[in-house]
């Protein structure tokens, strides 16, 4: 680890080791012997007749499969330099082994490598969303709402543009993050998993010239289906990757609003909103004793932000490819895994972030009490209400620019109002804490 070039593999190894099986050297060669395996059973319903036991020997072919037979596949790759050529020549051995030689013409019959590569990829990265990438995002929406309802009617002074405004609450800021993240998040539950499967050009040219009786077509979306994607038709010798651009672009909307979350807490940490836990044995800086820094948010905000860039990048590159096909989408698909790995990175030190925090209500009802000019707002609407002329104007030169104004300042600015004294008192009877609206 401590040789890595990437901290994904190296200091955060501990946080990202759960996508190593989908998205590793490893995670990728398994799953294209799995795909020609599988590949070579469905055929059997057509050509050749395979028995019972010739599968269960297929079967355990994967079972058994472990890094000594990716190792293998590594070094028979050393030879082909060819990366899908090594895995048929290892499934030929191994179907020898097996006892199933006359079935070897039938590895990888009438395919291209990228019948297998644009199949594993879209599995893998289906199978890296199932097991853990959604569980991750749901745990993130989940702390965000506890923390939320930690609070259920704390009123807080809202800040536009940096500067007090008409109060809100505590639950409600964190309840808009919870809503547009589960917005975001059933965009990436309904993403849809595609994978190419035609041959050189994808048009099954040399399955039908050799078998002329069978529908290729159908052959194919029954098989991916099977193995659980759906059928790109017609395609080029590779996929699309629209389908794959576009869950990258909603993984990347996920992580703006994360991005935008990670900030606004960093902001209500240094206002004295919210304090962080002092963990006994951490160490804040390294020269000042008394610092206890937002380190998670900043650390996840930071690799959201990396996450994001590769996103977008694979998003726009992986879409485009020169007529039939080249080769640029090959080496750029080995990392997708990345931006998924930081995004994994960001998650975990958000709900850890999370999870030392407290709101400092003595210094957010301090806040609200030392702002009574945002009453402003709620005094001349109820003077429009009652017919005032130029209540905003009159209220503008009442509070705009001025020092603090107190609640006894305001009364007696009230009682001043041409209005009868039951709207006075109406208006006596607001505060900042009270005025929240349906934020409570």
């Amino acid at each position: 680890m401590l040789h890595a070039i990437s901290p994904v593999d190296g200091r955060y190894h501990s946080k990202t080791k759960d996508l190593s099986q989908y998205f590793s050297e490893y995670a990728l060669i398994k799953y294209r012997v799995f795909i020609e395996v599988e590949y070579l059973k469905d055929l059997s319903i057509t050509i050749p007749k395979l028995s019972g036991l010739d599968i269960k020997k297929l079967d355990d072919i994967m079972q058994n499969f472990s890094d000594f037979d990716a190792d293998k596949i590594k070094d028979i790759e050393r030879t082909t330099n060819h990366d899908v050529k090594a895995v048929e020549y290892y499934l030929r051995e191994k179907l020898i082994e097996a006892g199933l030689e006359k079935y070897i013409e039938f590895i990888h019959f009438g395919l291209t490598s990228q019948d297998i590569n644009n199949t594993a990829f879209p599995l893998m990265t289906k199978d890296a969303m199932e097991n853990v990438i959604i569980p991750q995002i749901e745990g993130v929406i989940n702390s965000i709402s506890q923390f939320a309802n930690d609070y259920p009617n704390q009123p807080m002074l809202a800040y536009t543009h940096g500067q007090p405004a008409t109060p809100t609450t505590f639950k409600k800021e964190m309840m808009v993050f919870v809503e547009r993240l589960n917005n975001q998040f059933e965009e990436i539950k309904k993403s849809k998993h595609t994978g190419k499967f035609g041959g050189a050009t994808g048009n099954f040219n040399a399955h039908k010239i050799a078998y002329k009786g069978i529908d290729w077509n159908d052959f194919a979306v029954k098989f991916l289906n099977r193995i659980g994607l759906e059928r790109l038709y017609p395609t080029t010798q590779i996929s699309h990757y629209d389908n794959e651009a576009a869950l990258y672009h909603a993984c990347s909307r996920i992580n703006t609003i994360l991005i935008d979350f990670c900030r606004d807490i960093w902001m209500y940490i240094s206002m004295n909103f919210i304090k962080q836990k002092a963990i006994k044995n951490e160490v804040g800086s390294s020269a000042m004793p008394h610092k206890v820094n937002p380190i998670d948010f900043e650390n996840a905000e930071g690799n959201l932000m990396l996450a994001n860039a590769t996103f977008t990048f694979l998003a726009e590159k992986l879409p485009i490819s020169r007529l039939q096909r080249d080769l640029t989408d090959s080496t750029v698909l080995r990392n997708i895994g990345v931006p998924f790995a930081h995004s994994l990175i960001a998650c975990q030190s958000i709900i850890k972030g999370i999870s030392k925090l407290n709101l400092n209500i003595e210094k957010i009802n301090s806040d609200l009490n030392e702002n009574v000019a945002v009453l402003a707002e709620a005094i001349q609407t109820i003077l429009r209400r009652e017919g005032i002329a130029h209540p905003y104007e009159l209220l503008k030169g009442f509070t705009r620019g001025k020092a603090k104004l107190s609640m006894e300042d305001v009364h007696i600015f009230i009682d001043e109002l041409p209005v009868t004294d039951e709207i006075k008192n109406e208006l006596k009877e607001l505060t900042p804490k009270g005025y929240v609206g349906y934020g409570d």
